[in-house]
């Protein structure tokens, strides 16, 4: 089976870390449409950029003081289930708009300890066996304002698209940006030098009434407060939380994560980066 040796290899390749989930591998797969080879660049490519950025990737915690802070004022919600073309839909937005609620690489650890929980659990609980094709993000722009524009750091900000767009372990299939704000063109100016051609084409911008969604996102996939009938966000929030306490080793294990540059395990070649 590809999976069986896909797995013998990260554990032999001295360039990655000591263990993988093997649901986060079928999803690697799964990325790259079933090509060994592929997969295996796409898992380097994935480790590397974590092992670059550890503030953002490896050294966390969600019940540490920078966590509480960023759930408290923000939502980073994947939804229940999947769109009928197999997509999983995820939900980001402000609870507070006080742009001195924001600390934007806190938040980004944020971030990817709820992606990273997500990878290891069934997409719908209702079908556990199957898999995500794709991803759909939709940001919720609603108070955004120049004072948020302020606290981004551009690093941060950086390593972020980059792993979205080389390191993923899903394809993005699109960026819905609602409630756009005024300031969007500042918005847009700022992020744009960032992102690839072929990303930049997957974001819509709706600056109009959350009916324009509906086109795109069905319906039934969103929350209550958004026209939906996919549960409350107060419930939404309690269940994404409970997730990221009950994965918490999971995401603090330096074994799921860390490489160990002196560690010897193979002889297998490395292959940079292109």
């Amino acid at each position: 089976m590809r999976l069986d040796e896909l797995n013998a290899w990260f554990r032999q390749n001295e360039k990655l870390p000591q263990e993988i989930d093997r649901l986060l591998l079928r999803r690697f797969y799964q990325c790259m449409f079933g090509n060994v080879e592929d997969t295996k660049k796409l898992i380097e490519v994935n480790y590397t950029l974590r092992n670059k950025h550890p503030h953002l990737f490896i050294k966390r915690d969600p019940l540490d003081e920078d966590s509480r802070r960023t759930f408290e004022y923000a939502d980073i919600l994947p939804l229940p289930g999947l769109t009928p073309d197999k997509c999983k839909v995820s939900l980001y937005r402000f609870r507070d708009t006080q742009p001195s609620k924001m600390h934007h690489t806190e938040d980004t650890r944020a971030f990817f300890m709820v992606t990273d929980c997500r990878f290891i659990t069934a997409d719908d609980s209702a079908r556990p066996d199957v898999l995500s094709e794709g991803e759909i993000q939709i940001f919720d722009m609603m108070g955004t304002t120049m004072g948020h524009i302020g606290r981004l750091t551009i690093s941060t900000l950086r390593a972020y698209v980059k792993f979205l767009q080389l390191a993923f372990p899903v394809r993005l299939k699109a960026i819905h940006m609602v409630n756009c704000p005024s300031v969007l063109d500042t918005i847009i100016r700022m992020v744009k030098p960032f992102i690839s051609d072929e990303v930049y084409r997957l974001i819509r911008f709706h600056t109009g009434p959350i009916d324009t969604l509906y086109e795109f996102v069905p319906r039934e996939m969103l929350p209550e407060e958004y026209g939906g009938n996919n549960g409350a966000l107060a419930d939404l929030r309690t269940q994404t939380h409970k997730v990221l306490v009950e994965h918490r080793d999971y995401l603090m294990g330096q074994q799921n994560w860390h490489v160990e540059k002196a560690q010897k395990r193979s002889m297998l070649s490395w292959k940079p980066l292109r």
